[in-house]
């Protein structure tokens, strides 16, 4: 299974447009590498390719990714799958919006959620849209064989009344290559960790895990305008990276993981490499990667 991570930020990208926090500004004096909006791709046979999420960025990203460039029979792009329905993750359906036969994959809050949008998108070209979580999961073109499993009820902020009442908004996948054998586990948005997540991880080869926040306090320092968004607003739906009950302590019961950080926050200090938390991180195992970074299981 080749896995690429497209984008690697929380919404809105490295560096916000509006923030002039010092993080922000060193990665636009160039002092740390810019990020694109989260998203990764899939492929078990290095022709049918999957999207994890579908960032608003997507078509920068897809220019960036030989892999990815459409041939003379069209775009190797077989379909999305959704983690949730946060604007960060399902604006860049938008962009795809030419390509026919596409499939997306998502909870059915989420589906429902997106009506609006499917009933734009189906004006332009026929999609299939399709639960995720339907019972003994799913197999994708390329021989990669998906399970979904609900991590969080934290619905988005777009959502409001008894809509918002369902514990399946947030998602994770576990997709597994019938071929090598290896696992990957995509949870890029988590709000808790729970038991059940411990049956998830195990006998992951690689976990894709929410590095929304470092830490549950210090990530609004930003200075932004009076409709910028405030990031301890958001830490509910966000299981911070350290801390006693933080991912990077649950993911020491599973050593033989490869953990890789995703989703981070422009405020997040593990978006330089030179902190003491980036170091905490790393030296517990766990990696900070690139956008545009690419690996094999």
């Amino acid at each position: 299974m080749r896995v690429v991570l497209l984008g690697t930020a929380a919404d809105g990208g490295f560096p916000q447009w509006n923030c002039a926090c010092g993080l922000c500004s060193a990665a636009r004096d160039g002092k740390l590498p810019a990020r694109t909006q989260e998203c990764v791709a899939v492929s078990g046979n290095s022709r049918d390719w999957w999207l994890l999420n579908a960032s608003p960025d997507v078509r920068t990203q897809l220019n960036a990714t030989p892999a990815l460039a459409p041939g003379p029979r069209g775009t190797p792009v077989c379909g999305v799958l959704l983690t949730d329905a946060e604007a960060d993750h399902v604006m860049g359906l938008a962009v795809l919006r030419g390509a026919p036969g596409l499939k997306v994959y998502a909870a059915p809050p989420v589906l429902d959620a997106l009506s609006p949008l499917r009933t734009l998108l189906d004006r332009h070209t026929s999609w299939e849209w399709a639960d995720s979580l339907t019972e003994g999961g799913f197999v994708l073109a390329g021989g990669l064989v998906v399970s979904a499993h609900a991590v969080g009820s934290k619905a988005p902020g777009h959502i409001a009344g008894t809509a918002a009442d369902d514990d399946r908004w947030m998602t994770a996948y576990r997709i597994e290559d019938l071929t090598s054998g290896g696992v990957l586990v995509y949870a890029p948005c988590l709000g808790e960790w729970t038991p059940a997540l411990d049956g998830l991880f195990t006998g992951a080869t690689c976990v894709l895990l929410d590095g929304t926040f470092y830490a549950t306090e210090g990530t609004d320092t930003a200075v932004r305008g009076s409709h910028g968004r405030k990031s301890k607003e958001r830490l509910p739906g966000h299981l911070p990276v350290s801390g006693v009950d933080g991912s990077l302590a649950a993911l020491a019961r599973h050593p033989g993981a490869r953990v890789v950080y995703t989703h981070l926050d422009s405020t997040n200090p593990l978006l330089d490499p030179a902190t003491d938390a980036c170091a905490s991180v790393t030296g517990a195992g766990a990696e900070i990667l690139p956008d545009g970074a690419e690996f094999v299981l």
